[in-house]
């Protein structure tokens, strides 16, 4: 599996894959999986629908890439996070802060991962899956070192809700970026250190 630095490159020259995932993901975060053609993904990138199977061999392939790419992401990150932040307290403001920029640069990405996991091919939905699965268990470790006397399933539900709440903001983007980045931090950590 392609591995990116970021999943859509900000700030850099993107490859024409990358440019493609980008262009496919507002794509389907707008109009659905089931409502994008190759001719409109091509057309938004500026090639023929058909010379996008010089880079994908199907739009299945294209989503299944494009939700790995994410999830290898965020579990990447997120253990680096972890190993570079030092002290448990440490950790989880960093685990925070990097899921919050995560949803505030991507937000289409998230709208697509939220609605169209079911359309992956079995083998893509069961590696996103995995995935994510261990993405939350680097968060569950990260909560439970920092929020003394939480056990297992409620640091899990606490995780999951985080993830709720910084996931929300495609659909509920009131502030600027930054106002509203320091808001779902705060916001984040309090829920976290009230799950005792």
């Amino acid at each position: 599996m392609p591995s990116h630095p970021d999943p859509l490159v900000n700030g850099e020259k993107a490859s024409r894959r990358e440019q493609i995932l980008a262009a496919a993901a507002e794509l389907f975060a707008r109009h659905g999986f089931h409502g994008v053609g190759i001719d409109d993904i091509g057309a938004a990138v500026g090639i023929s629908g058909p010379a996008l199977y010089r880079h994908f061999r199907s739009k299945d392939a294209m989503l299944g890439e494009m939700l790995s790419s994410i999830s290898q992401f965020l579990l990447d990150g997120g253990k680096a996070r972890t190993e570079q932040a030092g002290a448990a307290k440490n950790t989880l403001v960093e685990l925070v802060r990097f899921h919050v920029d995560f949803a505030l640069r991507h937000p289409a990405l998230i709208t697509v991962q939220e609605r169209n996991l079911a359309n992956l091919t079995d083998p893509d939905r069961k590696q996103v899956r995995a995935l994510q699965r261990r993405y939350v268990e680097v968060w569950v470790e990260a909560i439970q070192s920092a929020v003394h006397g939480l056990d297992e399933a409620r640091a899990r539900s606490a995780a999951h809700a985080v993830f709720g709440l910084i996931n929300s903001t495609p659909h509920s983007r009131h502030l600027p970026d930054e106002e509203l980045a320091g808001l779902l931090g705060r916001l984040a950590l309090g829920a976290l250190h009230a799950a005792r």
